[in-house]
């Protein structure tokens, strides 16, 4: 009787750890901002809070280009929003033309080398990136 108890106690924990995994994933999914298109380039930005920032990392596996931006403000750094991008591939054509709605921006590219322009209060700064696959290529801006 007691090897009973232990094995529908056992079952019953591991559903519910179970639901408790699926339900943080299911949370991180939907905290993702809305993934946008720009001709064949699909990409997603935002991180302000801490559930849209945490689910923009942990979604940074499944997109070739990680963007992040910075600033610093009063003496020390802080992420900033509202940053123009600008990215050209290898034979200087624009990609892609958008606006980062926060610190974070994950961009679906094929393989290849990029210039990424990014504008923040005027100030324009370059980084050369090479695209190899998910998760390969990362960028970080940062203006003082």
């Amino acid at each position: 009787m007691n090897k009973r108890i232990e094995r529908c106690t056992m079952a019953a924990a591991m559903a519910l750890g179970s639901m408790a995994i699926a339900g943080l994933l299911n949370t991180a999914q939907a905290a993702l901002p809305p993934v946008q298109h720009q001709g064949s380039v699909q990409y997603v930005s935002g991180g302000i809070g801490l559930d849209e920032s945490e689910a923009l990392k942990a979604a940074a596996k499944d997109y070739p280009l990680a963007l992040t931006f910075a600033a610093q403000v009063g003496g020390k750094a802080d992420y900033v929003a509202d940053v123009a991008v600008v990215i050209h591939d290898g034979q200087g054509k624009p990609v892609l033309r958008a606006t980062s709605e926060g610190p974070y921006m994950l961009v679906r590219l094929p393989a290849g080398d990029y210039k990424v322009s990014a504008t923040y209060k005027g100030q324009t700064q370059e980084r050369q990136v090479a695209v190899k696959g998910a998760g390969a290529a990362r960028a970080v801006f940062e203006w003082k």
